[in-house]
């Protein structure tokens, strides 16, 4: 064993640290080293965790990657889908997607004698995925589409419910309007209610059938608005939407889920900022106070450092034993650090204890995500920037004169 790391052990667990001014400098590193690190993995966990959970959200709802007509630019009455280029076969095959859902879109109005909403009437048909729908629901179930005739069964999110004064199994007049036509009125029965704590989508959302949007758009039986495509990965959106858009035709355009709502993507890209000046800050914080602890350690053994050098040690394998020395006093800290911040983390996963208000955050529980590849860099990042910035303050060493270190008291 090579001598500075098998003299750094020697010191760092003998007991005469139990009796001196060591105690306390080794608790102050460990107990900073303990805070960067729970800090650092709560913001990590729920700094990503939340921009997974908002976007896999959007995605689920509408698809991680939307197909319309360019004819309907960026109205919600969607225009009929152009088959020319459009190739939803190879699109079905390409590995990384999942499943494709039709869809129609028109605007209206619901209203009774309590209160009026707009709303955007989304017609789905068979194809549409009700499984991944309905972790949304929060009473009934989801309308059952058979492109056969007419269903008057709807979904309507919670704010819609409220705003109306619904509940599963009412009833409720939809008015249509259409340019130079007079209103056209449905009446549709709720069967479901769901929230997805997107504010925008909970706002305007109906889930109807797909016969009364295309009667009401005039389109013809097989005719569609746009289609829903879903991946197995919400990550890999910006990597397959390059091949998708190669299938889709001219007269079509693809749009991901991300950039349907560019206020929520704009709130999202803040999580980055974030999570990087909220780490930098506690790598400072960590440092600044390992740094304190080396120095004070190197002063506190002077005569030992004294006796080293009496003893032919080099200033290089002393200044090596003291990095050695902190390194390991950091080590608890690193241990305890990730055991109460992964407590804290899995708590509030399965337990979910800290809410938060669904329209300003988008999520009405704290989301975490548990990478196993952050939390080992959070840990072995700090321990190496800390090691490098302990080579400059240990170079102290080289200045204490043998003599004098002997002579020191």
């Amino acid at each position: 064993m090579k001598f500075p790391l098998y003299f750094s052990r020697k010191i760092a667990f003998s007991k005469d640290n139990k009796n001196n001014l060591s105690r306390v400098i080794i608790f102050i590193g460990r107990l900073s080293v303990a805070l960067g690190i729970i800090v650092s993995l709560i913001t990590v966990a729920t700094g990503f965790g939340s921009k997974k959970a908002i976007k896999e959200r959007l995605a689920d709802f509408s698809g991680h990657i939307t197909v319309r007509s360019t004819r309907s630019n960026s109205s919600y009455n969607t225009s009929v889908l152009d088959n020319q280029g459009l190739n939803v076969a190879k699109i079905k095959e390409l590995p990384d997607v999942e499943s494709i859902q039709k869809y129609v879109t028109v605007t209206g109005i619901m209203r009774n004698e309590h209160n009026f909403a707009g709303i955007i009437f989304k017609g789905i048909g068979k194809d549409f995925d009700s499984l991944r729908f309905k972790k949304f629901l929060i009473a009934g179930t989801t309308p059952k589409v058979t492109e056969v005739g007419f269903n008057n069964d709807v979904a309507v999110s919670q704010k819609i419910a409220n705003d109306l004064h619904l509940k599963v199994n009412d009833s409720i007049v939809t008015v249509f309007l259409k340019a130079d036509q007079k209103p056209l009125y449905r009446k549709f029965k709720i069967i479901g209610i769901y929230r997805t704590d997107i504010k925008l989508i909970d706002e305007q959302f109906v889930i109807g059938g797909i016969n009364h949007a295309r009667k009401i758009q005039d389109m013809k039986p097989d005719e569609i608005g746009g289609i829903d495509i879903f991946l197995k990965n919400v990550n890999d959106i910006d990597k397959d939407f390059p091949e998708i858009e190669k299938l889709i035709g001219y007269k079509n355009y693809a749009e991901k889920a991300t950039e349907k709502f560019p206020q929520i993507t704009d709130w999202i890209s803040i999580f980055d900022t974030n999570i990087a000046l909220i780490i930098i800050i506690m790598l400072i914080v960590v440092v600044i106070n390992i740094i304190m602890v080396l120095l004070i350690l190197i002063i506190e053994r002077t005569n030992s450092i004294g006796l080293l050098k009496t003893l032919g040690a080099s200033n290089a394998q002393i200044r090596a034993t003291f990095i050695n020395y902190t390194l390991i006093i950091m080590i608890p800290g690193l241990l305890y650090g990730n055991a109460i911040g992964l407590g804290l983390i899995l708590i509030q996963k399965f337990f979910g204890v800290i809410k938060l208000n669904p329209e300003n955050y988008y999520v009405s529980t704290v989301p975490v995500d548990l990478n196993p590849i952050a939390i080992a860099s959070i840990s072995l990042g700090i321990l190496a920037i800390s090691a490098l910035a302990l080579i400059i303050p240990s170079y102290l060493i080289s200045k204490i004169s043998p003599v004098k270190a002997i002579k020191y008291n």
